[in-house]
């Protein structure tokens, strides 16, 4: 059997196509690079870090779940619009240093959607069967549809921003 050289040309695009489908795995852009926009150096030690960063988080209306002496983790709900909520969890993490502390800070960026299921209602009758009847019970629920950590550089300039002006505000009372 002879393969013509346009079935092959068919196959080996069928082929290509069907491959690209499937992304790339996040690693693969992993830079790890020494410039990072996730950390914000002081001379302030790690616990006054971390209180003024639960401060500012507070001052934006953040809800704090979890504080530790190094370590806050806060959330903040959002409806961008109708049937569409995003969730953003920060995390702050403020260790020492010879000079002080460094506080890393981290952003999650969680996005839902407000989905419908439509259930009918059915009865099951001994001896008869089973009858299936004309109610529908709606039930909407949100549905997790992507997570992304938040890499903006000017995210970070901003929460930074408000930490050190809230830090120079602590250090001067």
């Amino acid at each position: 059997m002879m393969i013509r050289p346009t079935s092959l040309i068919f196959l080996s695009l069928l082929l290509g196509a069907c491959a690209t489908n499937k992304p790339a795995p996040a690693w693969r852009a992993e830079a790890f690079s020494e410039e990072t926009p996730f950390e914000y150096r002081t001379s302030a030690a790690p616990p006054e870090v971390c209180s003024v960063g639960q401060r500012a988080l507070l001052s934006q209306g953040y809800q704090v779940d979890s504080l530790q002496a190094q370590m806050v983790k806060a959330r903040k709900y959002f409806e961008p619009s109708p049937g569409h909520h995003m969730e953003l969890s920060i995390s702050l993490v403020c260790l020492p240093t010879q000079a002080g502390s460094v506080l890393y800070a981290s952003a999650l960026q969680t996005r839902y959607e407000l989905k419908t299921s439509t259930a009918n209602a059915s009865v099951s009758v001994g001896g008869m069967g089973s009858i299936s009847l004309p109610w529908l019970s709606d039930k909407d629920s949100l549905v997790k549809v992507g997570e992304e950590t938040v890499s903006d550089p000017d995210f970070y300039r901003r929460l930074f921003a408000l930490i050190q002006s809230l830090e120079d505000i602590t250090l001067a009372e």
